[in-house]
């Protein structure tokens, strides 16, 4: 079975059976506002995570260097804020972990490994080595 259509029916599943469990728990009230805070705090938290993945992109910037991390860490923070928006938490704890900026520093670094690994490695076979040999200066300086 595809593992995306697992998650799409699997993610929603998990949300509404930990939603009920806590609503028996606390009350079905008391978890709603659950949610509206986790939320609301997760958004704001984004907010000063965004704004200083900005801040840090700008630096780069000045400095001559590509924000290669600040822009990995922009996109993992927005699609953190979009997981703390979606009611549920599971998606809340993930969303949660990704505004940590040690958490989203690891993340980023494991994805970037594997990235790195299955596709330089896996196509190692096609490297050639060369030389490159300037020709062009040799025959100036034997014309003067």
């Amino acid at each position: 079975m595809n593992s995306l259509l697992i998650i799409i029916i699997g993610i929603p599943i998990l949300e509404i059976t930990l939603m009920i469990k806590l609503g028996q728990q606390i009350g079905a009230l008391n978890t709603v506002l659950l949610i509206f805070l986790t939320a609301t705090i997760g958004i704001y938290c984004a907010k000063l995570e965004g704004l200083n993945t900005i801040k840090s992109g700008l630096t780069n910037i000045y400095q001559n260097r590509v924000p290669v991390y600040e822009i990995i860490s922009g996109a993992s923070i927005a699609f953190a804020a979009c997981l703390l928006i979606f009611p549920g938490f599971v998606s809340d704890t993930i969303g949660f972990l990704l505004l940590i900026p040690f958490t989203r520093k690891f993340l980023i670094n494991l994805w970037m490994k594997n990235k790195y690994n299955n596709k330089v490695y896996k196509n190692s076979e096609n490297i050639i080595d060369a030389e490159i040999i300037e020709e062009e200066k040799e025959k100036k300086e034997d014309e003067l």
